[in-house]
């Protein structure tokens, strides 16, 4: 395990402790761990096995089942595409096949520099500007293939702007 991961676990260790006692204490657990950590770290799935007398499989079980949960480090940035229906109807389809490509991931993937996790949402309450997209915690409506391309850009070059 490395240096990093390690350093990983007492924060593992500070949530179970916190919650363990709670009645059906795994989901407040596995979303406290991704609050804090932005994922949950597979190391960290046999100490929760562990302090809930549960089996390793059962806590895997309960992460890959609930998409939201995610067991690698997303990237520095978050994109989501709404799949919702009102954006279908205003090209959402198109607008995730452009995105994919543009980024060279599929849904729950980071791109190679770990800058933008693509993600997929099922509604972001902006029908009216459909498609819509999410970045990090802004949305944005009305999202055309050239306009997606403007905002990757934009956070393409924020990283660039940091280095």
């Amino acid at each position: 395990m490395t240096a990093a991961k390690e350093q990983l676990l007492p924060v593992v260790s500070d949530v179970i402790a916190d919650l363990n006692h709670k009645p059906g204490a795994l989901l407040p657990i596995l979303h406290e761990i991704q609050n804090r950590l932005g994922y949950i770290p597979p190391e960290s799935v046999p100490l929760i096995a562990e302090s809930l007398n549960q089996s390793r499989a059962d806590i895997h079980g309960v992460i890959s089942f609930y998409h939201q949960f995610r067991s690698t480090a997303p990237g520095k940035h978050t994109v989501e595409v709404c799949r919702a229906e009102a954006c279908q109807a205003m090209g959402s389809r198109q607008l995730e096949a452009h995105a994919k490509a543009t980024l060279g991931v599929d849904y729950h993937g980071t791109t190679s520099d770990n800058n933008i996790t693509l993600e997929e949402v099922y509604c972001l309450g902006n029908c009216a500007c459909s498609p819509s997209v999410r970045i990090n915690d802004e949305i944005v409506g009305r999202v055309t293939p050239d306009k997606f391309d403007q905002l990757i850009d934009g956070l393409r070059s924020q990283t660039l702007e940091v280095l």
